[in-house]
């Protein structure tokens, strides 16, 4: 048989509009989808499917939940048809062997005393003397006691019995206080003791309502400023949304979720009467919350806050949801304000106007680029690709992803074929940075200067610039430079890159696209070469020039390696080395000496 947990997580994860939706075609109608029923084969729309999950034809009478529908329509039985379900949610679904009828769900005794604690904080806050700096505090956010009642948020005492010696007196030992996270150990400190003091407490709720942990803010001074549950059965802050249980219902009657960053961003919304609003256990979304928000709705708007931090998150968050087939729109406040202190002054209006004026993630990223002046010349242009290529790359929805590969073709004037040829390579490893360390999109004046540039004091240095720099102004020289020498004649990789670019590319390639496939110091140095015109009207010369000063570093390289050889060589070894030596001295002199002092030098 299948294990009730199992069974009802597969319930909680199912969407039942999408899985009656594969068979029957539905429509909104007020807070519900309607349909000709697929059971009496009508042609009205008579049956309905509800977002609590069940469904009912007012002709025939047919009614039931997703199971019900499955096993019905499909003729399955009951584990079969949860199978089916699991499969489509993306829950694994095993049989075990059989429990009794009479057995609780293994998690039921987390939820039980997460509740228990619940109720000892929520009696702490409003009961005890030591409650006061939490009421206070509660008090300067605006929240009065109905206020903190509906969201059950409570008070963790410093005292660091007072809630082990409640739960213990009310049956609730240390090992099932330890198991929900309510109490921890460690191993230099054995005694048992709560996770929670001194902070203010807001219970967490599964998606069907069931308490799995808390999180809590600190009160005064210490870190860290929110702490939230230990991972355990049913806690995974990862997989969790705070508010999901009360959003749930007004996200598909709105069609639209709101993302916010804490606890009391979110209560200040609903308190408002925007339902459809949920904060994660962190600060950006993680891809298992993104892709349970993709259960009830694709249409998302990020309201974080404007600092860095929240750029950061918002950008992170945006591509979560654009990985999941999601869209996200961003809603941008006025300096200064976030969305407790905004929807505190104008109210559910003052957030609907806010949210008319949202952008799309990605717009809102061009828009920070383009204030930041990274457009404004090809290396930090390069830089601001790498920047958005990442995005455009996870975007799953095809149409929205072809819609950012136009918009960034214009904004950054490189052509669509040159970003497709991007996207389609290997990420460079700067563009993509670990998430912790991923700098902000908009610090163009900390990344202003450009990166440090390699050593380039290697013999014939110069001369790869110069050859190159001709190359870049007079493109008819490349097929021809390219018969004499090859990529690996260039010591430098900068001016190596550049020159692969030249000669394995179309001759009337742009430069935009030529640094579309560059990095950011190959990138700064092309710049540097369109810049300077000097000497062109001796192109030909500077050509030739190149070419031998090139292929002269290769024979006086081969010539040094002979002088060590020799002295090691047999007789008959050594005729054959000399001949090879004098053979190159004629080549040298027939390249004749080289233009650049710098090929016998470490002088670049």
């Amino acid at each position: 048989m299948i294990p009730d947990d199992v069974v009802e997580r597969v319930r909680e994860e199912a969407d039942i509009v999408s899985v009656v939706g594969e068979f029957v075609k539905l429509k909104r109608v007020g807070n519900s989808f309607r349909g000709p029923c697929p059971f009496h084969h009508g042609k009205n729309d008579n049956f309905s499917v509800t977002a609590r999950g069940g469904y009912k034809c007012f002709v025939c009478g047919e009614s039931g939940d997703v199971f019900t529908f499955v096993q019905k329509h499909l003729g399955l039985d009951f584990a079969e048809a949860v199978k089916w379900v699991g499969a489509k949610a993306g829950v694994e679904v095993r049989e075990v062997a059989g429990r009794r009828i009479d057995e609780k769900d293994p998690r039921e005794p987390h939820w039980e005393v997460n509740a228990t604690a619940a109720e000892f904080f929520r009696a702490q806050l409003w009961e005890s003397p030591a409650g006061k700096s939490a009421r206070d505090y509660l008090a300067s956010r605006g929240l009065s006691r109905e206020d903190a009642d509906r969201f059950g948020i409570g008070y963790a005492p410093r005292d660091a019995s007072a809630m082990r010696a409640a739960l213990t007196a009310l049956g609730f030992d240390d090992d099932r206080q330890l198991a929900a996270g309510v109490l921890m150990t460690n191993d230099d400190r054995p005694e048992p003791r709560p996770r929670f003091r001194h902070r203010l407490m807001f219970p967490i709720y599964d998606a069907s309502g069931h308490p799995v942990g808390f999180g809590g803010r600190i009160l005064g001074e210490g870190e860290p400023k929110y702490l939230n549950s230990s991972d355990s059965d049913v806690f995974s802050k990862r997989k969790l949304l705070y508010g999901l249980n009360w959003a749930k219902q007004a996200i598909r009657k709105a069609e639209r979720l709101i993302i916010v960053e804490g606890y009391f961003d979110a209560i200040r919304l609903m308190l408002a009467g925007i339902n459809e609003v949920v904060a994660p256990m962190g600060t950006a979304l993680t891809e298992q919350q993104a892709a349970l928000i993709r259960k009830y709705t694709k249409n998302v708007f990020l309201l974080y806050d404007s600092d860095q931090a929240g750029l950061k998150a918002t950008f992170r968050s945006g591509d979560a949801l654009l990985a999941n087939g999601g869209s996200a729109r961003v809603i941008t406040l006025p300096d200064g304000e976030d969305p407790d202190t905004f929807v505190a002054k104008f109210g559910a209006e003052g957030f609907e106007r806010a949210a008319e004026a949202s952008v799309d993630v990605f717009d809102r990223k061009i828009q920070i680029l383009e204030r930041g002046g990274w457009f404004t010349d090809l290396r930090r242009k390069r830089e601001a690709l790498d920047k958005l290529l990442p995005t455009i790359r996870l975007t799953s929805d095809r149409l929205l992803r072809d819609l950012y590969i136009a918009r960034t073709s214009e904004v950054a004037g490189v052509s669509r074929e040159m970003l497709t040829r991007e996207l389609h390579a290997v990420p460079r490893a700067h563009a993509t940075p670990p998430e912790d360390d991923a700098p902000p999109i908009d610090e163009p004046v900390a990344d202003a200067q450009p990166r440090p540039r390699p050593n380039r004091r290697e013999q014939g240095v110069r001369a790869e610039r110069e050859l190159v720099r001709v190359l870049l102004h007079q493109r008819r020289y490349i097929e021809a430079v390219g018969e004499r020498i090859g990529a690996d004649a260039f010591s430098d990789p900068t001016y190596r890159a550049i020159f692969t670019e030249l000669v394995t590319r179309e001759p009337d390639l742009s430069v935009g696209d030529l640094a579309a496939a560059l990095d950011a110091d190959a990138t700064h140095v092309l710049q540097e070469l369109m810049n300077e015109n000097g000497g062109l009207d001796r192109a030909e010369e500077t050509v030739e020039a190149g070419i031998n000063a090139l292929l002269s570093r290769e024979i006086a390289k081969r010539m040094t390696e002979l002088d060590r050889l020799l002295p090691l060589a047999a007789a008959d070894e050594k005729d054959d080395l000399i001949r090879e030596k004098r053979r190159l001295a004629i080549e040298m002199q027939a390249l004749g000496r080289p233009r650049w002092k710098s090929f016998n030098s470490t002088r670049s």
